[in-house]
């Protein structure tokens, strides 16, 4: 018999960005799940360029995914019904139920959150119609007055369902009990309310130390701690935006991968990350261009403007010397037309309409096109001596043509796809997630100079760390069963 769980829906929010929600999200639909109850992860808003491609052919945001399959489903565009993708520092792709509504400017999306929140309240009813509880992640803080008005991603939609709402902090930012009671001071008395209990997350040290404050916070809030969440070392789980540079190793096999303004799905590279032999390398913005065995160029929501970022950084000339000593270069997505002859945007999808030179390396070029592809794809690598098989996604609003075509990487569902050059230096290709299959990362490695590389399984890397998240927020789960719900009847 499943356990009881007294919420059909409950809200995590954050005190900030980064606290911990997504991870807290994933944590709570594996319990759910490990406990017989059918559980779906949902987020009304997300502002990521990081994302996935979804069964039913849309796209959502990456952490989604994850809490997807922390749940034990496959992802619905339901669970993520708006995503912004940022083209600019004050525009973004505005993605409705997992399909390009429009691109906004920031007063513009403003206006039309009303419009918005109609299709996350769709979305939220039909999970609710399927699964017996539903796990909300809120975006960025509550507390944000500026952006109160309509606001469709924390309290807003906590209200518009009634459902309550737990508060979680990063301790280790500093502040813990300022951010807690100053996000509370911030709500409104109904929205206050509902908010039925704290969590401090990623804590390290001696919990003694710890408990005066605790109860301080109590006693002035009147609201209860429900778990305070250690610090876990060695996650392996898909970042939501921020880039996760760490790395548990630094091995001898030398990547760098430059930090374009507007990088896209860069959990391409966690299984590179991850693995013991390779030193990978986020290159940001001034920084020394390291020798390096194989530079990746990422994906891009703005490939023309990431181009012109890469040139005043000095990556075409750092490429040049690279190939000349022998180096291997990589081309994801955007940084797959980037190496073309050209980027020419006659419709202005990613900003004014124009031609921008690319790097020249393969004789291609790309037009951008209005029509985003979004698709699951699966086939075998066309380069070396092994035909290893490859799966991943494809998102992009372009179509590449030319003569370095006829040389392509993969062959995906029977077609050509992607390129190698003619010298075998150079390999560019529009799939995402060619690293997460263990054949395609070994057959790739060796492909760029490191042979016999032990392949690593990404996905079991995931899902180990997903019970280890699920153990250790056992305490919170245990809290939240003893709560009486008040909320949505």
């Amino acid at each position: 018999m499943a356990a009881e769980f007294p919420f059909h829906t409950l809200m995590i929010q954050g005190t900030t960005s980064d606290a911990g929600k997504s991870t807290l999200v994933a944590a709570l639909c594996r319990l759910l799940r490990r406990d017989g109850i059918a559980v779906a992860p949902f987020k009304p808003k997300n502002m990521a360029l990081n994302s996935a491609v979804t069964a039913d052919g849309g796209e959502i945001g990456r952490a989604q995914a994850l809490q997807a399959q922390a749940a034990g489903i496959a992802p619905h565009t339901d669970m993520n019904p708006v995503l912004l993708k940022p083209s600019s520092d004050t525009g973004a792709q505005v993605i409705v139920h997992g399909k390009v509504r429009a691109d906004m400017h920031a007063r513009d999306y403003h206006r039309y959150k009303s419009e918005a929140m109609q299709a996350v309240l769709a979305s939220y009813h039909r999970l609710r119609a399927q699964y017996r509880a539903i796990i909300v992640e809120g975006a960025g803080s509550p507390a944000e007055i500026n952006l109160r008005a309509r606001d469709i991603a924390n309290m807003g939609f906590a209200e518009a369902v009634d459902c309550p709402v737990v508060i979680v902090a990063d301790i280790d930012r500093g502040g813990v009990f300022a951010h807690l009671t100053g996000t509370l001071d911030c709500l409104s008395e109904s929205e206050r309310a509902r908010v039925v209990g704290f969590v401090i997350n990623r804590f390290r040290g001696d919990p003694g130390l710890l408990q005066a404050g605790l109860d301080w916070l109590e006693q002035r809030t009147g609201k209860p701690v429900l778990a305070v969440l250690p610090y876990l070392h060695g996650l392996q789980l898909d970042a939501e935006d921020a880039i996760a540079s760490s790395q548990n190793a630094r091995g001898q096999f030398r990547v760098a991968v430059p930090v374009l303004p507007r990088i896209s799905n860069h959990t391409d590279f966690d299984a590179l990350r991850a693995h013991p032999e390779v030193d990978l390398q986020f290159i940001g913005p001034g920084r020394p261009i390291p020798p390096a065995d194989l530079i990746i160029l990422p994906g891009s929501k703005n490939t023309r403007d990431d181009l012109a970022w890469l040139r005043q950084q000095g990556w075409p000339e750092a490429i040049g010397r690279h190939l000349r000593y022998g180096g291997k270069l990589i081309g994801i997505c955007g940084g797959f037309q980037m190496l073309g002859q050209s980027v020419d945007d006659p419709h202005g999808v990613e900003g004014a309409p124009g031609s921008t030179p690319g790097l020249g390396l393969l004789a291609m070029r790309t037009e951008l096109t209005r029509d985003k592809r979004l698709l699951q794809v699966s086939g075998r690598c066309a380069f070396g001596a092994e035909e290893a098989g490859v799966r991943g996604y494809e998102i992009h609003m372009g179509v590449s043509q030319g003569a370095a075509l006829q040389r392509p990487a993969f062959v995906i569902d029977g077609r050509g796809e992607g390129a190698v050059s003619e010298d075998g230096q150079i390999l560019g290709s529009y799939l995402h997630g060619m690293f997460d299959t263990p054949q395609a990362f070994s057959a790739l490695l060796a492909w760029a100079g490191l042979d016999g590389a032990a392949p690593v399984d990404l996905d079991a890397l995931r899902e180990a760390s997903l019970e280890r998240l699920a153990d250790a927020a056992l305490p919170l789960y245990e809290a939240l069963k003893k709560l009486e719900s008040r909320f949505g009847r």
